[in-house]
């Protein structure tokens, strides 16, 4: 696969030449949750380095990045595998979720521009859409509930229901699987590397939304489209649905 820009003739035409996507219209679309559909990751990473620091755990407090993604089993073996096994990971993990429950009661759930209006396009135009989070399942509810977007998914996975999640792809073959469909006839909305690995391993058409770390090479391999937000993706889906 080799990335493009929605919205142009050239994205269409070198689409279309290399065959990366299917000539049946695609009317499924799996989404991400943080960073995609909420600007957590962001939140997260702030609570992550002030933690870490206030707790004198340097190391781990700038490894936040590269747990994006991550469910907390590979966080937790990550994390360890760097900072040592007598590493409080439950203890850390705790005071950052309690950290962010505490901003997001303060301040609110931070919702990504485009996401109520590409959802509504896709309910509307008759699209099946689910989410596969790295984030426990439980969490995703609550989050889901908090914005009043629940009944837009007919399937949620969350992180706590494989073993591994992202970049490894069983999240995303579990939400198919749970859709009855082929992954090959879905797209997959994500912002992070891990999760737009996941999503091309798993056969998925995967659309990148960058969030907090840049498209690199690979990244423009692996995705079928790189959009600069929730908008762009919804006219990329749009154009494609025609």
């Amino acid at each position: 696969m080799s990335a493009c820009i929605a919205g142009t003739d050239e994205c269409t035409a070198i689409c279309d030449v290399l065959g990366m996507e299917s000539s049946v219209k695609i009317q499924t679309v799996v989404f991400d949750m943080d960073g995609v559909l909420f600007d957590t990751e962001r939140l997260c990473m702030k609570g992550w380095r002030e933690v870490g620091h206030a707790g004198g755990y340097g190391k781990a407090a700038e490894m936040g990045e590269m747990c994006i993604g991550l469910n907390a089993n590979d966080t937790r073996a990550l994390i360890l595998s760097e900072c040592g096994e007598d590493f409080p990971f439950d203890a850390y993990m705790s005071e950052i979720s309690a950290w962010m429950r505490d901003s997001i009661d303060r301040g609110g759930l931070p919702v990504k521009d485009g996401v109520r209006e590409i959802l509504q396009y896709l309910k509307e135009n008759g699209f099946r859409i689910a989410l596969a989070s790295s984030s426990r399942r439980e969490s995703v509810m609550r989050h889901l509930e908090r914005a009043g977007l629940t009944d837009y998914f007919e399937t949620v996975i969350g992180g706590d229901m494989v073993k591994h999640s992202k970049p490894r792809p069983d999240i995303y073959r579990m939400a198919c699987g749970e859709l009855g469909i082929n992954p090959a006839e879905a797209y997959a909305i994500e912002d992070s590397p891990n999760g737009i690995r996941a999503a091309y391993s798993a056969g998925m058409q995967a659309i990148m939304v960058p969030d907090l770390i840049a498209p690199t090479e690979e990244m423009r391999q692996l995705s079928c489209v790189i959009c600069k937000d929730l908008f762009e993706a919804k006219q990329y889906i749009e154009e494609k649905n025609q």
